[in-house]
């Protein structure tokens, strides 16, 4: 396939692209929509065939047998992370946010603290205070743009109300990479303030050149306390099929989680199980390599055009396909360098403080899309600022 294809998503009920305008005021006619977390590009084919083939069988019904779709993750696991999966600690969700809510339900209760380090995934924050949990942002250090971990003022923050910590790893939005000596590091805090630790991995597919993800499971002696989340659908860009895996190691923790699975009557699609056994085969790993390579091309256009504008600076990424921009340096307040990158260069974008802490002078740029986008796009951004030049 050509990444480089234009595909029309208008009226497709599309949120990235059909959403835009009524929510940041964005035009349809001519806007770029560069914020939800999905990509413009179709599937690799084998995902495609296997919703055709399911199409022309023609019907629809209860899926029984979960054994091939079960053995793929563990292949992918274990060919593409070097992370042995046994199939029993499979445990299928209605995506990782959804995910992410179980494992809030099953090991915290309603006035109990979550820790997050923040800026983070907005998601997270907005299940934990609806179920009514405090939020617990331990902010990281921005440290000449990079994000690192501050776990002596993390432990002072504690208070022990705290009951579960979300590592989000590689990381969004800031795209690092966790070394394994930080990933010890996160494990020990976790031990230390004998917190349940959940590990959203969903972006452990797109790693660029250079870097290597440790998945949380291959650190030792967290496994007792360790709950990991990972996707095919920001790898392959099927996040409408909603389907996430938890994946428990530990019997007891697998027990707790089972049992609210079952008392909340929760069963997978149909479509994401066929979708997720296509994506994870040697045709959807040829097909990731491909991505990744285009995808550093995008990386590369955004951040040379984000670098040549005077006051703005864009987050060294590791991983994913989200930029994390810093507008700081225009001395600008956020509502006006906020309104130059959607008014004047009409693009739709994240804004920083939704990810917590940290986030105030940031925006998220999502560059999964044809190169010429993402290069009409900084074309616009250099323009909206072209006063600083």
């Amino acid at each position: 396939m050509s990444f480089d294809e234009i595909i029309d998503r208008f009226g497709t009920h599309c949120a990235k692209w059909d959403m835009m305008e009524p929510i940041y005021g964005v035009p349809a006619k001519d806007g770029i929509a560069m914020w939800v977390a999905d990509m413009d590009f179709r599937p690799p084919a084998c995902v495609q065939k296997a919703v055709e083939d399911m199409a022309a069988h023609g019907i629809y019904g209860y899926w029984g047998g979960e054994g091939d779709y079960k053995n793929a993750i563990c292949w992918w696991m274990s060919e593409r992370h070097g992370w042995t999966v046994d199939p029993e600690w499979i445990f299928t969700t209605h995506g990782l946010v959804h995910g992410t809510g179980m494992c809030v339900d099953t090991w915290t209760a309603p006035g109990d603290g979550v820790v997050l380090m923040t800026p983070v995934y907005h998601a997270f924050a907005r299940v934990i205070r609806s179920a009514g949990r405090e939020v617990v942002e331990c902010q990281m250090v921005n440290n000449n743009g990079r994000y690192e971990m501050d776990f002596d003022a993390w432990d002072a923050q504690m208070t022990g109300r705290e009951k579960l910590m979300i590592l989000c790893s590689p990381h969004n939005p800031g795209g690092r990479v966790w070394t394994r000596e930080e990933l010890e590091g996160v494990a020990a805090f976790a031990k230390r303030h004998d917190l349940i630790l959940v590990s959203d991995e969903i972006h452990h597919d797109l790693v660029y050149p250079g870097a290597t993800h440790i998945p949380m499971a291959n650190i030792e002696g967290i496994e007792d306390r360790l709950v990991m989340m990972s996707a095919t659908t920001k790898t392959f860009n099927i996040a409408g099929s909603h389907t996430g895996n938890v994946i428990i190691p530990d019997p007891d923790l697998r027990k707790a989680f089972a049992t609210r699975m079952s008392a909340l009557g929760l069963s997978p699609n149909s479509f994401g199980l066929a979708m997720t056994t296509a994506a994870y085969s040697p045709d959807g790993a040829a097909w990731v390599d491909e991505l990744i390579v285009y995808l550093d091309g995008n990386r590369k256009l955004l951040d040379a055009a984000v670098e040549s504008i005077p006051g703005l600076a864009s987050m060294k990424m590791e991983s994913t396909y989200l930029a994390w921009v810093d507008f700081a340096g225009t001395g600008m307040e956020r509502d006006e360098f906020t309104r130059r990158v959607q008014k004047d260069a009409r693009i739709a974008i994240n804004h920083g403080p939704t990810f917590g802490k940290g986030g105030e002078s940031f925006l998220r740029f999502n560059f999964a899309t044809p190169r010429s986008v993402v290069n009409e796009a900084m074309e616009r951004l250099t323009t909206a600022f072209a006063d600083l030049q």
